[in-house]
């Protein structure tokens, strides 16, 4: 699931791309065939991806289309992730702010 939204969000895959079947993705990954249609479902309720009859899973929306509240609500996972290790570092939220601004940046100019 992650992997296939931070195709979408980074613009490498767009609004109508198909994704790969279900059978081909399990495949390749060597997982279980139900665990790719579970997440495809996740997507699908996130209104990431659509089922399409007779076609399959295709990219419903690119981050262009997305409201700034959407986009951002896919950060919650690294946000979540961020705030645990900053915890267990001991870094106060002033200071983790102030770095992450400043990484921001960086990537900005």
């Amino acid at each position: 699931m992650g992997q296939i939204k931070r195709l979408i969000v980074s613009g490498q895959l767009h609004q109508g791309d198909s994704l790969p079947s279900v059978r081909q993705l399990a495949g390749e990954l060597e997982i279980n065939p139900m665990t790719i249609s579970k997440a495809y479902s996740l997507l699908e309720a996130q209104e990431l991806v659509e089922r399409v009859r007779g076609v399959g899973m295709r990219v419903k929306s690119s981050t262009s289309q997305m409201a700034v509240q959407q986009r951002l609500k896919l950060l919650t996972p690294l946000a979540d992730q961020l705030r645990a290790l900053c915890g267990q570092l001991d870094i106060e939220q002033d200071q983790a702010i102030q770095w992450l601004a400043e990484q921001l940046k960086k990537d900005a100019g």
